[in-house]
């Protein structure tokens, strides 16, 4: 007779039905279940999961040996609950590499979609984005000791099989991924489609890893190669500008700007930080580190962003991103394809009204007004009081704003670590908290103000917020005369 486990049955239920029961979840720590008393109270409102979490038993253990005893289990996310085990270890100061071994045991035929796909369910059950994160290092395992080429099948292999069970589950599943590779690689052999663009790149970038290692390992000078690598930040600024938002926002999948965006800024920020810090000890150590990260995720952009944007992504929101893509700077590939349909076409524009627009101190054209905001030294960004992005003057700009991202939630205009503050100020200005916030930095080798400042109408309704940046050299050159 099959013997199921349902776990989201309470103890008691469970071990009234299996008696045996009692002796097998003993033996894994859980005495207290051999006192009636507790099992016919604390029993009757706790599940195994649970108790293993109160007890810091880990549950694939638990797992393990409730199968090795006959049981079939049901009832229970088995990939998601084994991840937040691994979040749980690490915080309790267990070696990065032990969990790893536990993790490429049990995740070895699994790939990276099924693990970002269980890791937005998680998000998004409220667990942070900070603890999600540490995931990234331990599920990183499954890419080492093996071949470019092997990894490319496996994360082929991987992502059609994840993406074929979530449409087998949800009938208003409507896109077909069977061919998703197929769809990424058409796009990328067009010529001048952002794709192809973003997969130059990345060969490139490949090229310096490679050069690099081999100039570590062999004692050469690779500061050269160090200077030109850096240049991923533009690579990164162009996917958190024009790809995680567009993926989240209109398609719902949230995975990649919440799970990859952070990676995004952190192998960018640690390679600024080694650039500062050439002659520290821990130097080459850490530049060993960070290129590996950074090569991990040219994998998963070939194997799964880029598929997955290939069967969502419409041919005018390519070529949206593509005229975008003309406001960055040139990022490790010298000539940049031409993509001869898209350049055929104007760059998408907003329509405005062409009548004056009458105010309390004054009437302008639409004409009028837009050249006037123009003109202003500064870079200006309007946010209305539903936290939409509605308006940027125009003009090349230190901070990128794509016009695609009109229309959005400014939130999901930021990465993950920045949205928290942005989310702050913004409910300080709502509340009356504060009226304006300004914020110094230095970004591309130049002192920035940003000021953030509350808009309301004469009565104090809060109306939106205005964003104002301003490149401040010329103060500071004036100053230090």
């Amino acid at each position: 007779m099959k013997k199921e486990i349902d776990l989201t049955k309470s103890v008691y239920d469970l071990c009234k039905e299996y008696p045996e029961l009692i002796e097998v979840m003993k033996g894994l720590g859980f005495t207290e279940i051999t006192r009636k008393t507790a099992l016919t109270t604390a029993g009757r409102v706790m599940t195994i999961p649970k108790g293993a979490e109160i007890m810091s038993i880990p549950m694939e253990r638990v797992l393990t040996v409730i199968k090795g005893c006959g049981f079939e289990v049901t009832g229970y996310n088995t990939q998601k609950d084994l991840l937040k085990s691994y979040i749980r270890r690490l915080n309790d100061g267990e070696a990065l590499e032990t969990v790893r071994k536990d993790f490429v045991k049990e995740f070895q035929d699994v790939e990276a979609s099924v693990i970002m796909e269980a890791e937005q369910e998680m998000i998004a059950s409220g667990i942070p984005i900070t603890e999600v994160q540490k995931l990234c290092d331990v599920h990183s395992a499954l890419f080492h000791g093996i071949t470019r080429e092997e990894q490319i099948e496996n994360a082929e292999k991987a992502v059609s099989a994840s993406l074929e069970k979530k449409k087998t589950r949800e009938d208003a599943w409507k896109v077909d991924y069977s061919d998703k590779q197929e769809a990424a690689n058409r796009l990328v052999s067009m010529e001048g489609h952002p794709l192809q663009i973003f997969t130059l790149e990345n060969e490139k970038l490949a090229q310096l890893i490679s050069q690099i290692r081999e100039g570590l390992a062999t004692g050469k000078d690779v500061s050269n190669q160090f200077d030109a690598i850096r240049a991923i930040s533009i690579h990164y600024a162009k996917k958190g500008d024009l790809i995680y938002p567009l993926l989240k926002v209109q398609y719902g999948i949230s995975g990649p700007s919440d799970v990859m965006w952070t990676v995004d800024d952190e192998i960018r920020d640690e390679m600024n930080a080694l650039s500062r810090e050439i002659h520290n000890e821990s130097w080459q150590e850490r530049l060993l580190a960070v290129l590996q990260r950074a090569d991990e995720m040219i994998y998963k952009e070939a194997n799964i962003l880029f598929p997955i944007c290939a069967k969502n992504f419409s041919e005018n929101e390519w070529k949206q991103i593509y005229h975008e893509l003309a406001g960055y700077d040139k990022c490790l590939i010298d000539t940049v394809p031409v993509w001869a349909d898209a350049k055929a076409q104007n760059a998408p524009t907003f329509q405005a009204s062409s009548g004056e627009i009458i105010m309390p101190s004054g009437h302008l054209t639409v004409e009028q007004l837009t050249a006037m905001l123009n003109t202003i030294p500064m870079e200006i960004t309007f946010i209305d009081e539903n936290n939409m992005n509605r308006y940027y003057n125009e003009g090349w700009k230190l901070f990128k704003r794509p016009l695609m991202s009109l229309d959005r939630e400014v939130f999901s205009c930021h990465p993950p670590k920045i949205e928290v503050m942005v989310r702050a100020i913004i409910e300080d200005f709502r509340n009356h908290r504060r009226d304006s916030v300004p914020v110094w930095m230095e970004k591309m080798g130049k002192t920035m103000l940003v000021t953030y400042t509350a808009v309301r109408d004469k009565s104090g309704k809060y109306l939106g917020t205005v964003e104002l940046i301003q490149e401040m050299e010329f103060a500071k050159k004036h100053f230090m005369k």
